[in-house]
Order: C-alpha cells, then structure tokens, then sequence
C-alpha cells in the first residue's frame, strides 16, 4: 500500500507500466511478472480485480457499469469479499498490461495546483493465485502441521488459495494548495475523510484500543485484514522535498511510524468441506456395502454349487456302496459254490483214495496171494497150466485194475488243478474289493476334506458379514447421535423463538429510534446530512449495538424465511413486532439484498397499504427508508409503488413522527437522478412539500433534504448534457416554497433549502422562474451571509454565469 500526500509520486511507485522501458515499471506489473514466472499452468492459476473507491462507493475498473459493488464479510470467518466485481484470469505479461491500461483509463482523475494527473480515487488491485494439490504431495513438500491431516482422505484433491492487494491511494491534499473546486472539492472530502477514517484504524491498533473503528469507511472495511489481521503488509511512504509542505510530510511519517508499531499475525487458514468428505463417505459405504452383498451372492453361489457336488458325491458314493456290496454279494456267493464244489469234490477225492486203498489192498492180498499160489505152484507143479491161464486171467484184470487207479489220479490232479484256479480267482476277487473299498475310503476322506473347507469359508464370509454388520451399525448410531443433535438444535430454536417474542416486547421506541437515526443519516457523505442526528446517534449507539445484537441472534436461531412470514399474522401485535424486526434487520447493510430477496419489500408494501395501524405505517416507513439507503434497491422499490403508497400514509396521518420517517424514506430516493421522473409522477415532490403543513422541525429538515438531494442530482445530470428544459422541481411550485421559507429554520436546514435554490440556480431555463419569484434577492443574499461556504460558491457561480441574472441586477 502506497501513503502520502498528493503529487509525492505513489502512483508511479505502485501502478506505472513501464512498456518501453522496464527498469520504469511500478509494483503491480512488477508484482504480476513475477507471479507469472513461478507459476505451472497445468496446476496454478491467476486472476485479478482491478476497483477503485471514488466519492464512498465501490466501482469497477475493468467493468465500468457495475457501481456501488457491496462489501460482505463472513460473520464466521470474517473474511472481506466483493461480490459483483469482475474477476479476470490472466494469460500473460502482455494480458496484464492491457487489463491495467484499461483500469487507468476509467480510474477518475484531475488537474490541480499540486499535480497535471492528480488520481481523484483509491485504486485496489486483487490478484487472487490458485494452486491445485493432491494431500499427499503437499505433505512430501511442506513439513507444516495440517488438521487437514486426520480428516481429509490421502487422494482428496486440496486447493491453495492466496490473495495479494496491491493499493494506491488517493493523496490527502488542502484545498488552499491544491485550487480545487466545485464537483472536486467533494472528491478531496471524501478523500480525506477515508484518509482520516485510516488514521484513525492506525493509531487503535498502535495503542492496542479494544475498539477498531474499521466500519467509519469502506476503505478501512476492505483493508481490514491488511492492519492487525492475518495479512503480510508492506507500506510505501512517499514525501515531497519542498519546505513549503512541511506538516504534509511530517504528517506521513509520523503515520508510518504508528504504522510500523502494528504486529500482524500470519496463520495458514484451513477450511474443510466436510459436506463433500460426508458425501464421499457415503458413497464409499455404498460401494461397500453392494460390494458385500455381491461378495454374499457369490459366497451362496459358490455354497450352492459346493453343496450340490456334495449331493452328487453322496449320491455317487450310496451308488458305489450298493454296487460294491452287490458284487460282494454275488463274489461271497460264488465263493460258497465254490467252496461246496470244493467240499463235494474232496469227498469224492477221499472215497476215491479210499476205494484206491482198497484195491491196493485187494492188489497187496492178491499179490500175497500169487506169491502163494507160485509156491503152490512150485510145489504143486501139475496145476500150473490151469493157474498158468488163472494168472494171466488175473494179471489181465490187474493190468485193468491199475489202468483205472492211473485215470483216478489223473483225473484227482485235474480236480487239484481246478481248485487251485477257483481259489486264484476267489483271491482275485477278493483283491478287487478290497481295492474297491480302499477307492471309496479315499472318496471319504477327499468328501471330508471339501466338507472342513467350505465349512471354513462359511465361517470366515460370517466373520466378514458379522464385521460389515457393526460397522453399518456403528454408521447408524452416528446417524442417530446426528438427528438427535438436530432434534435438540429444533429445541433450542423453539426456545430461543419463545425468548424473542418474550424480548420484542421491549422493542418499542427504541427500534424505530434507530431507524429514525439511520434515515436522518442517509446521504451524509454527499454533503446534507443532519449533524443532529448524527449527533444522536453517538448518544444511542451502545443502546443500539446491543438491540443489534439480539437481532442478530434472533435471525440466525429464527431465520427471516419465518421473521418475513409473521408480517402476514392476522394479529396486529404479531405484526407490528415482525415489521420492527425487519425495520432493524434492514439498517444493515449485509442483510438489505436478503430481505429483497425473500420477498420483504412485496410484503412491506401490502402491509403499508392495508393496515390502518399507526405504529405499522411507522415501522413500514422505516423499513423502507433503510431498504432506499441501497441504490440497487431502489428501481425496485420505485417499480412496486412505494411513493405512491408513502404519500398516501403522509396524507392520511397527522403524527410527526410518521411523517418525518416518509419524508426520510422519499428524500433517499430523490438522490437518485434516474428516478426523479417516477417521482414526480407518483407525487413524491407534492408529499414532501404537502407535509411541510405540519409545521415539525424534524419532518421539515428531512424535506429540505430531499429537496437538496433532488436538485443535485438534477443540476449535476444537466450540466453534463444528459438532460434538458426546465427542473422537476419548478413544474411542481418548489421555488416559490423555498422563496417564501428560505430563512425560517434551524441552520441545517436552512443550508439544505440554499443548496437546492442555488442548484436550481445552475440550469439557465430555470431563470425565468427564479426573477418572477424574487429568487435574485435570495441569491445575493446567500451569496453574502450564508454560513454554508459551497451555496455561496454555487450562488455566486450562478449570479457570474447567468447572463439573465446579470441584467436584472443591474
């Protein structure tokens, strides 16, 4: 940031570009370059917003019809923003030379005494660099402790934010030095009150005061986090070298040594998307979860199959046991007939031995026998032919005999052979079932096997199931704690609720007090606010902030979707304490856009028109005069009829204060030029001079107001050529009520009455009317006695440029 007084070179410091010749260059572009240069266009991006801060209202330099951009801050964080301002990406060196020139093109500047180009307002550059990360690459390369590190997954993309203010303010100048005058010496108020309103910041935060009076001006409210926040700040001072400024540059260095004296605290802010992390959560949960259950389907497949190679097995192996015991059967049978035949052919074995034994006996005894007879016949040799023919008779039969005991035995071997083959093939048989046995055996234990593991695939998937259960139980107590945790936010709220309209019941004069006092200081900054309001408003202020603050509480616990919703109560004390909540709610800044938003200003405007309430039609004005504080609000407000439906409560009533709020509420809009023609037309000019009747101070001073506002804006759109013929305000009978008024009143409002006179002054098809009125007498005088230094600029202005004017003097 760039501070000193005017002419001392702080905008060549900060925002010279230096195409030709870059040693000339200021710090933006110097700023921008080196961003430029250590930035990754595949991970890093870079934008700006280029403002400026020109008579209290925020304008766009990149985008000159956006005016009045509103300044929010995060009631959390606390964070400043400008929503609306135009955000630019830039691409390269060149980009940024283009987009400053178009800045310094729209930025408001003049030639003074002081300075050829002297710059008329604050010039902000935000540059705003985004770096994308992944968490786990950040924490290879930065050894700073994260929360992120226990919340946020490993593969969960992070985003760097930074943002960068580069400011060149306006120089505080005296009018005397600088020659400046007409439209310009409001700039150089403004100028100076900011400056003041920094001064101010400065010196709080150099004595450690509990207070920072941050919201006196928009620029301490944008720099906020620049003195005493969480910003990095770096401070340019410039001087001038000439003895004739002495106090100018003492006055700056004294301000940088205060300055100096500040201790920023720098942090790293952190924010978590916890919504986004719950999502993922969830989704990871259901990607589980119909994983387990495509798991489960697969392991009852795979049980299902398991089990029916069992049945098969089983039903193979009954197969196998009824075969293999049939076969067995049928071997066990064969082996008894071939045991019986075994057993009938040894009998019949032994009764042949038996009957072989006995022929070997009858073949012993025969023999014996022919051993006798040889010696019979030896000693009996005359029988030998006759025993000679006996013998070969017998050895005939002998030969027969032994003939038939060799067949016996062969045929006994034969039998022998064929036992032993019937028992070789009962062996054999015996071999196949016993191998027969041994295979289903095997089958068993191969059947037991398979058993034992599915078994345990079964109990490890039920572990599995039993596990993936209490999980899904534990997410489902979370769930409960969570709605229970809702549930009792629900309670509380309800209980707050019974608090607040236990609490609005001493909301009566004070609410619309306040009201009272932001209406009356509406358009201070263009030079026609109330000193006495403002006044006290001093006096309220703690009064104020404390009702403020239980208003506040109210609307985050209530919510203005329900606040909004009690005005169409059927019982009028539900309404006349919702209107004065949203009267209070409205002379807030941040919240105006929103009660638009929700509806308020339709059901403000039904409200004014049918209820027959006093008090309503009060606190109704009220609202309204603090929704009229917005310029984006009021073409709206214009659009919907609230003059018409204002003049119509200020003709009906005869209570003051009432009055005096409409009046505030007609005079906000009569400082906007492109709503006079709607005004006169919904008779806002005639309400305001018809409540002159009431004969208040308070209700003539917010009229003279208006009418001072009004003429203005008039004057001002028709010396720039934008506008022709004669005022609104002359059509309407306003001169003769200000000849004729002109001195009866309180100061403040005698100079908001010579200010509209002396404006109306300035349009030369004016002048008819002002000489028929006597208005020259009223110029002179006010040109010689006013105590309001601009109306008698204006008049003599008016007495020196008009030559219709000049003539009837003399």
């Amino acid at each position: 940031m760039a501070y000193g007084q005017t002419g001392t070179g702080k905008t060549y410091t900060v925002g010279q570009l230096g195409k030709v010749d870059p040693s000339e260059r200021g710090i933006m572009v110097r700023a921008l370059e080196h961003i430029l240069s250590s930035i990754s266009l595949e991970t890093d991006s870079v934008a700006v917003s280029y403002l400026q801060l020109y008579l209290e209202s925020v304008q766009d330099l990149l985008a000159p019809e956006k005016t009045n951009i509103p300044i929010v801050e995060d009631p959390k964080s606390g964070e400043v923003s400008l929503p609306g301002a135009a955000v630019v990406k830039i691409k390269d060196l060149e980009h940024v030379f283009q987009l400053l020139q178009i800045g310094e093109t729209n930025r408001h500047a003049a030639n003074t005494k002081m300075n050829t180009e002297s710059s008329r307002s604050h010039a902000i550059l935000i540059i705003y660099v985004q770096r994308s990360v992944r968490l786990k690459e950040e924490e290879s390369t930065s050894s700073v402790p994260s929360v992120a590190e226990h919340i946020i997954p490993d593969d969960l993309p992070l985003v760097l934010k930074s943002k960068l203010l580069i400011v060149d303010l306006a120089g505080s100048e005296r009018i005397d030095k600088s020659g400046s005058e007409g439209h310009m010496i409001e700039e150089a108020k403004f100028i100076n009150l900011s400056l003041s309103s920094l001064g101010k910041c400065i010196n709080a935060l150099a004595e450690n005061s509990s207070h920072i009076p941050t919201r006196d001006s928009k620029l301490t409210r944008m720099l906020r986090d620049s003195f005493g926040g969480t910003a990095r700040t770096s401070l340019v001072v410039t001087v001038g070298p000439s003895v004739r400024h002495y106090s100018e540059t003492s006055s700056t260095i004294l301000f940088g040594q205060r300055a100096m004296k500040i201790v920023n605290t720098i942090r790293l802010k952190e924010e978590v998307d916890y919504e986004s992390l719950y999502k993922k959560v969830e989704s990871e949960v259901d990607h589980l979860t119909s994983e387990i259950e495509r798991q489960q389907k697969l392991k009852r497949d795979e049980k299902i199959q398991l089990e029916k190679r069992l049945k098969e097995s089983e039903t193979f192996l009954n197969d196998l046991r009824m075969t293999s015991g049939m076969q067995i059967e049928n071997l066990q049978k064969e082996k008894h007939q071939f045991e019986y035949a075994i057993k009938r052919l040894m009998h019949e074995l032994e009764e042949k031995e038996h009957q072989n034994k006995v022929l070997s006996e009858r073949i012993i005894h025969l023999e014996t026998s022919l051993n006798e007879k040889k010696q019979q016949q030896l000693e009996i040799f005359s029988s030998t032919k006759i025993l000679a023919e006996t013998s070969k008779g017998h050895e005939r039969k002998m030969g027969e005999l032994v003939k038939q005991l060799e067949d016996e035995r062969s045929r006994s071997a034969n039998m022998k052979s064929h036992f032993n083959m019937l028992q070789q093939q009962l062996s054999d048989a015996q071999n196949s079932a016993q191998l027969q046995e041994n295979t289903a055996c095997e089958l068993k234990r191969e059947l037991s096997k398979i058993t034992k593991e599915f078994t345990s695939q079964v109990h490890s998937l039920e572990e599995k199931i039993s596990q993936l259960i209490s999980e899904k139980n534990l997410i489902h107590e979370e769930l409960i704690s969570a709605q229970e945790k809702v549930q009792h936010e629900t309670t509380h709220r309800e209980s707050l609720e019974a608090e607040a309209l236990r609490l609005k019941r001493s909301w009566t004069d004070n609410c619309v007090e306040e009201s009272k006092t932001s209406c009356g200081m509406v358009r201070s900054g263009s030079g026609f606010g109330s000193e006495a309001l403002m006044s006290k408003s001093g006096k309220l202020k703690e009064t104020l902030s404390s009702q403020r603050g239980i208003i506040s509480k109210i609307l985050e616990e209530v919510g203005l979707t329900n606040v909004l919703a009690l005005l169409k109560s059927k019982e009028l004390e539900v309404q006349i304490h919702a209107v004065k909540t949203v009267a209070n709610l409205s002379a807030q800044d941040i919240n105006q856009e929103r009660i638009v938003q929700e509806g308020g200003l339709d059901a403000l405007l039904s409200l004014l028109e049918t209820s027959e309430s006093t008090t309503i039609h009060r606190a109704t004005a009220v609202a309204i005069a603090n929704l009229a504080m917005n310029v984006s609000n009021q073409g709206l407000i214009m659009s919907k009829g609230a003059v018409r439906l204002l003049a119509n409560v200020a003709s009906k009533t005869d209570d003051p204060q009432t009055m005096r709020i409409v009046a505030g509420a007609i005079a906000n809009l009569c400082g906007n030029e492109k709503l006079h023609v709607m005004l006169k037309r919904d008779g806002g000019i005639k309400a305001l001079l018809g409540m002159f009747e009431t004969g208040h101070n308070d209700v003539i001073a917010q009229i003279a107001r208006g009418l001072a506002n009004f003429a203005k804006c008039e004057s001002r759109v028709t010396s720039q050529g934008h506008r022709k013929g004669k005022s609104l305000l002359v059509e309407d009978g306003v001169l003769t009520w200000i000849a004729v008024n002109s001195t009866m009143f309180s100061p403040s409002t005698r100079r908001h009455i010579e200010l509209a006179f002396c404006h109306l002054a300035q349009n030369e098809e004016n002048s008819r009317d002002i000489i028929v009125t006597g208005g020259i007498k009223e110029l002179l005088r006010i040109s010689r006695e006013s105590s309001s230094d601009d109306a008698k600029k204006l008049a003599k202005k008016a007495l020196n440029s008009n030559p219709a004017f000049f003539k009837e003097i003399q």
